[in-house]
């Protein structure tokens, strides 16, 4: 489905919705440690496992669950962010709701009676955004809670986080950085001109990309937001695992610290209290993560192994990180559990060294 602007006169857009055949096709992403650019690698190596249900334990940008729904199987996402929970809503659990020419229409215009909340604009001033993008901000988020259906809900957040991170410099919440945007230099890296793009124009793209991603696989599919570890629902036959990434120096990707933002938008009414009070740039404050512990990890992973033990693991992995892949696959074997290592060269962006990109497969 194709939506494209036509005329903007005032505050009313009007669009152009034009059937495409284009669906099923993932949409594109600047997340960090995205698996999107090595699916094919993971759909090679396990078209032989047999499965019928999948458990994308922390799914992040649903790109791995996605691949398994378009092979026709019964996906369940699951993350710990809220943000990420509505990307498995949009893309993973909706089938066949879609986002109209009225529906962006209402999203993109100020309505008389809506009282527009100026909670980004009165908070991040001069941090990531301008200020006149954050009234468009808030304006935006407004009306799609006003939307009646959560799927339309979905796909529209999913949009508004795409269009945040790629306006970021390193498409990251990590620090108040809005200067590296805005100062008139010479710049050997970034795009000034994606930055500079008008919110609405980069929001009708992602629409665009999110609607041809709705995806119908005649199966349940659904999205949870769980702590991987109180997971009560049904035993999938398989469990793909990325968990955050701990490196040999013991460094660790923090997702939360990198999206609270996104996740802020989600939690819209309650952000306010979520904020750290001492940090700079507006996080919210982090609870407690072990898989950002260097001394908690082993046992998390020892956990995470136990608990689905019953089930087809497939992790996603590097080959430098803490634990090491030899200590994981001893964790495997104990279990009883056939392990095959896989390994490919891949450099994420922003990332440092030569580490090789591992999938351990436990049957």
């Amino acid at each position: 489905m194709s939506l494209t602007l036509l005329k903007k006169s005032g505050q009313k857009a009007l669009f152009n919705v034009e059937p495409s055949n284009d669906f099923g096709i993932f949409p594109s992403t600047r997340y960090q440690g995205s698996k999107n650019k090595i699916l094919d690698w993971i759909s090679y190596a396990t078209q032989d496992l047999n499965f019928k249900t999948v458990l994308d334990a922390f799914g992040g940008t649903g790109s791995v669950g996605y691949m398994f729904k378009k092979q026709g199987k019964q996906v369940f996402y699951n993350d710990y962010l809220k943000f990420n929970y509505i990307i498995g809503l949009a893309l993973i659990e909706n089938n066949n709701i879609f986002l109209d020419e009225q529906d962006l229409e209402f999203i993109l215009r100020k309505h008389e009676d809506i009282n527009y909340p100026t909670f980004i604009h009165d908070t991040f001033h001069d941090i990531y955004f301008t200020d006149e993008e954050n009234i468009w901000l808030d304006q935006v988020i407004a009306n799609i809670h006003q939307l009646d259906n959560k799927y339309k809900q979905a796909l529209a957040f999913f949009a508004l986080f795409q269009a945040c991170i790629i306006k970021r410099p390193y498409n990251l919440f990590h620090r108040k950085n809005l200067y590296v945007r805005t100062a008139k230099v010479e710049r050997s890296f970034g795009n000034k001109k994606t930055w500079d793009t008008p919110f609405e124009k980069h929001f009708l793209k992602f629409i665009d990309e999110a609607n041809n991603a709705v995806l119908n696989n005649k199966k349940n599919n659904l999205a949870f937001q769980n702590d991987i570890f109180d997971w009560n629902h049904s035993r999938p036959d398989l469990v793909y695992i990325d968990t955050p990434y701990i490196s040999a120096k013991g460094i660790g990707l923090n997702y939360f610290d990198f999206y609270h933002f996104l996740e802020g938008i989600v939690e819209y009414d309650k952000w306010a209290d979520l904020i750290d009070p001492k940090s700079k740039h507006k996080k919210i404050m982090n609870g407690k993560n072990e898989w950002c512990n260097k001394g908690e990890i082993h046992n998390a992973f020892q956990n995470l192994f136990n608990k689905f033990q019953d089930s087809i693991l497939v992790i996603s992995y590097r080959d430098d990180g803490i634990p090491t892949t030899q200590e994981l696959v001893e964790m495997l074997n104990k279990l009883g559990k056939q392990v095959e290592v896989k390994k490919m060269d891949y450099k994420y962006v922003l990332s440092n060294g030569n580490s090789k990109e591992v999938l351990i497969i436990a049957d």
